[in-house]
């Protein structure tokens, strides 16, 4: 959708309805995402950047094409990152990309998309939900390691 970012949904008031025919296509099976694997050692922003588009909201509209575009969106950052003197081209390339992969809230509001993030309920209801949580604050314990190192 052109022009200016349209507000919240919550923050409209429309006299008219949003009638948008969309072509609905079935497809079957789970996506799978693939690994970072870059052909070096990945920078840190870089791993960081693609495991937070793995738990983002909108990850749950990306194909396996949308995947591999994540790929190579690192890529692009990988090299602005790591290049002495990077080229605006490059930067408006990434730019580009993170705007496809509906990064920011105003791409995804442009496509009325709105991801309302819930707290985590931290009360534990039986034992093996409390195995669950000490698995989950181990993995990000793991995961902070992991980034500080």
């Amino acid at each position: 959708m052109p022009g200016p970012v349209p507000k919240r949904s919550d923050e409209r008031i429309r006299r008219n309805s949003d009638i948008i025919d969309t072509e609905k296509l079935e497809v079957y099976g789970d996506v799978v995402v693939p690994p970072l694997n870059m052909p070096f050692e990945a920078h840190p922003m870089v791993v960081d950047f693609y495991d937070s588009l793995i738990i983002s909201g909108q990850a749950r509209y990306y194909e396996p094409s949308d995947w591999e575009f994540a790929r190579v969106a690192c890529f692009i950052l990988q090299n602005i990152l790591t290049h002495p003197r990077p080229s605006p081209e490059m930067y408006k390339a990434f730019q580009s990309a993170m705007s496809n992969l509906l990064v920011t809230e105003g791409d995804r509001r442009r496509l009325r998309i709105e991801i309302a993030r819930q707290p985590v309920n931290t009360e534990v209801k039986d034992e093996s939900e409390a195995l669950i949580m000490e698995f989950r604050e181990r993995m990000q314990k793991a995961e902070a390691a992991r980034a500080s190192a």
